[in-house]
């Protein structure tokens, strides 16, 4: 019974949080679309430089206490209201420290607006410490249609501000106004809709007892968010803000769909793989189900991209941001690897005590530190072939470690992957294959057939070699509507 109720919450968290990902990453991409037509490429260098600093803020702000929280079987008041006043105070020092900065970057980029938009955009750090508890709280109770429900429409609402401000010529400062008012519209909804209350002290021996475990995930965190993204300071630097701004773009693109597909599955499997932390069995067949359907799903869409990436950029953006094609494509390849990655990611934060994660981060950015030293004064397609190249060190080693605490083969592993990676790279050949006989089409027109010629060979290829990955999806898919309806 406690299994089928398991089920159920993972199945109906995934499906709500999938939906409010996909409609948010829609809304997202025609808000990037219709701000990037009225926005020059130097624009979004600045914010990608701007992303960095708010990158490792808001990992800092957070310290590795929420997902501590959520790890813990019985977190008390008095451990949520410890972390919440610990998240509010760094969040209060962080910015004070980061708008004492924002004049000597500007100075370093020579770009002014850098100290305009510095004490608005770095709010977002003191507004973010008040949705970290809250969040976790969702999570604990897999509340994910509310917590979709409050993504989404904060999504939707800061992204009709941000093109309304691109459309009235207000430049940078409309990507500064939809992500400050995105996570302030959902810590409003967070405290409205819970209005959560207690007398219980802040407790620094509560912070103690769980900053092992929460420092070592921050360490992780920190360096990753660094890491992700120092080759944005490089490139702007060494290169121009135009030059990053293609670059950002690029970037921002690929991880739409990335990021939506791995929040979706993560953010629901994380909590439930902690549930079934102690069946062997049960916590290997989670994995191998969720490497499938992540598999069966990230592969066809990312080499989908790389296929139609041209037409799609005339069409959507404009011959302006063309210069984004070739990096976008590169970057695209690193979304197959990135979200398997994070599964085994989230394996190694259910069941090591951190320390092995601390040394797994330290290898990775040792190899990418040599990485970026080579790419980066070679050009900008450099970095996006090293950090492609990076992206699937990342998912060996994880992967790796990971098999190491479950019982499941490489072998194994192989053969729940091979099969959707096959078919979606027999996808792309038939359409690379196809390009000289739709040349003559318009961009729009091309873009229409790639699409639905690439959805109809892989799903019907799917359906004749029956791919168990489908069926699962199928089924998934149907078990939720039929629990809803």
């Amino acid at each position: 019974m406690a299994e089928a109720k398991l089920e159920h919450k993972v199945v109906s968290g995934v499906a709500w949080s999938f939906s409010e990902k996909f409609l948010s990453m829609v809304v997202q991409m025609v808000v990037s679309i219709v701000v990037a037509r009225q926005l020059a490429p130097d624009d979004f260098g600045i914010m990608a430089i701007m992303t960095f600093f708010t990158s490792v803020a808001l990992a800092i702000v957070d310290s590795g206490f929420s997902q501590t929280l959520i790890r813990k079987p019985h977190p008390t008041d008095t451990e949520y209201r410890s972390v919440l006043g610990f998240n509010v105070v760094v969040s209060l020092v962080l910015y004070v420290v980061f708008l004492a900065l924002s004049s000597p970057l500007a100075a370093l980029y020579d770009a002014p607006v850098i100290r305009d938009i510095a004490p608005v955009l770095f709010l977002v750090l003191p507004i973010n410490s008040l949705c970290v508890v809250q969040t976790v709280m969702f999570t604990r109770e897999f509340r994910f249609a509310l917590l979709s429900k409050i993504v989404f429409f904060s999504s939707l609402l800061s992204g009709i501000v941000a093109v309304v401000m691109a459309v009235a010529g207000c430049g940078i400062w409309s990507l500064v106004a939809q992500r400050l008012l995105m996570m302030g519209l959902k810590a409003a909804a967070f405290w409205w809709i819970r209005r959560w209350r207690t007398s219980a002290p802040f407790s620094l021996a509560s912070l103690r007892a769980m900053a092992p475990f929460s420092l070592r995930l921050l360490a992780t965190d920190l360096i990753a968010s660094i890491y992700n993204n120092v080759a944005q300071l490089f490139i702007g630097k060494m290169h121009s803000t135009s030059a990053l701004g293609y670059y950002a773009q690029a970037q921002k693109l690929k991880d739409l769909p990335v990021t939506s597909i791995v929040q979706a599955v993560q953010g629901v499997t994380y909590p439930a793989l902690a549930e079934v932390d102690g069946d062997e069995r049960k916590f290997s067949e989670a994995y191998m189900r969720i490497v499938r359907l992540l598999s069966f799903v990230i592969f066809p869409v990312m080499l989908g991209f790389v296929a139609i990436a041209p037409d799609m950029f005339m069409l959507l953006l404009g011959y302006k941001w063309m210069p984004t094609v070739p990096y976008f494509e590169i970057l695209a390849l690193s979304g197959m690897a990135y979200p398997l990655a994070m599964v085994s990611y989230n394996i190694l934060k259910v069941r090591s005590d951190g320390r092995v994660i601390v040394r797994l981060e330290l290898l990775k950015r040792i190899i990418m530190t040599a990485v970026l030293c080579y790419t980066i004064p070679r050009g900008v397609e450099s970095v996006a072939w090293g950090m492609t190249a990076m992206a699937f060190v990342e998912l060996f080693i994880n992967t790796a470690m990971a098999l190491r605490y479950l019982s499941v083969g490489v072998v194994g592993l192989l053969v729940n992957i091979l099969p959707q990676l096959v078919l979606a790279a027999t996808m792309f050949v038939a359409l690379y294959l196809a390009e000289p006989y739709i040349a003559t089409l318009t961009p729009g027109l091309r873009l229409l057939v790639e699409v639905t010629a690439g959805v109809a060979i892989y799903a019907s290829g799917a359906y004749i070699f029956r791919l168990r990955a489908m069926n699962e999806a199928l089924a998934l898919l149907r078990g939720y509507i039929s629990k809803s309806a």
